[in-house]
């Protein structure tokens, strides 16, 4: 069901409030207000999510202001925010806020950085990581094209900063795909982020019209290749895909297919939520049902781990799925000495 728009008027409303007896303050189509309201015009039960709140979240948020560090956490206005915080999980988005692409589903802001760098962020988001006390950190990026390299090496900065800070942390790391540049590729892998994590985000269908034209299916599926090949290391890959779209089930299940046809092993999928009423429109909303059935799917053709469910995002859980990953590989490579 799509949200619907309401037609802004200028006629008074002298309704009243039932639950108060309040009469109704008239707003704007266009207003903050109003756009929550149609935003949320037949959501499911299974997609509401309590207020965040707690003083563990609370402190994260005043860390981050003073540091003036960006999560995705809040960019993207992600459903699971309260929870992952007050386990003192956090993404952090390095590379500024303002995203040289303009992807149809993203509520990152857009536009021209002109080459601008915050030098003294590898320190800040380390400093954070150690002072919230993580065993496995999130960072993720925003795209800046605007740089010979994509923000390469700055990326690769912030993962040497946060490890040597933070001795022994789990470090995955979703990036974008750098225009295909292996170089920028080998710059980060020099680092050793644990998880390189990439999204696809879509079926190939729908990539075009979800996905900046600078972002492509295929390039897509060919960076994550190139990180397992390239790496001189053990590194997990791992993806993410939205439903809701307008993609049918077997859409679904042809791009995990792709998934692994490119080595990656983890993957991540969830309920796309329109951000404002600017960004696509939710074509459906999909049952827990389907999602349990694609998870099983995955599993069934070699993801090692898997989160699928309508609140599930990129980050979901993630210092959990990899931890259990971690067992179910001793598991198989058990099974496989067994064997021989």
């Amino acid at each position: 069901m799509n949200p619907v728009n309401i037609s802004s008027s200028n006629s008074k409303d002298n309704s009243i409030d039932k639950s108060s007896g309040i009469p109704a303050v008239p707003q704007a189509a266009d207003s903050p207000v109003e756009q929550s309201r149609t935003l949320h015009i037949g959501k499911p039960a299974w997609l509401k999510t309590p207020i965040p709140t707690g003083e563990t979240y609370f402190n994260i948020k005043r860390d981050l202001r003073e540091r003036k560090l960006h999560t995705v956490c809040e960019s993207a206005k992600c459903p699971n925010i309260g929870q992952c915080w007050n386990t003192n999980t956090a993404t952090f988005m390095v590379l500024g806020d303002v995203c040289t692409r303009g992807c149809r589903f993203c509520n990152v802001k857009t536009g021209d950085p002109n080459g601008w760098l915050d030098h003294d962020e590898p320190r800040q988001v380390a400093e954070s990581a150690a002072l919230m006390k993580l065993k496995y950190v999130v960072i993720t990026m925003v795209d800046r094209d605007d740089l010979p390299d994509g923000g390469a090496a700055h990326v690769g900065l912030v993962v040497r900063a946060v490890k040597e800070l933070n001795p022994g942390i789990i470090i995955e790391l979703l990036a974008g795909d750098f225009k295909g540049s292996d170089e920028a590729l080998k710059t980060i892998l020099a680092e050793k982020p644990d998880v390189y994590a990439h999204n696809i985000e879509t079926i190939e269908r729908l990539s075009p019209r979800v996905r900046d034209a600078r972002a492509n299916y295929r390039q897509s599926l060919k960076s994550l290749k190139r990180v397992r090949e390239l790496a001189e290391y053990r590194v997990f890959t791992k993806s993410a895909i939205m439903l809701g779209l307008g993609e049918e089930e077997t859409e679904v299940q042809k791009s995990l297919g792709d998934l692994r046809e490119a080595g990656v092993e983890f993957v991540n999928m969830g309920q796309y939520m329109r951000p404002t009423n600017k960004h696509l429109s939710i074509k459906r909303f999909a049952h827990p049902d389907e999602f349990e059935r694609l998870g099983q799917f995955a599993e069934s053709i070699g993801f090692v781990a898997v989160a699928s469910a309508p609140l599930v995002r990129s980050s979901f859980k993630a210092n959990e799925y990899y931890a259990k990953a971690q067992i179910k590989l001793a598991q198989i490579q058990l099974t496989q000495q067994k064997t021989f």
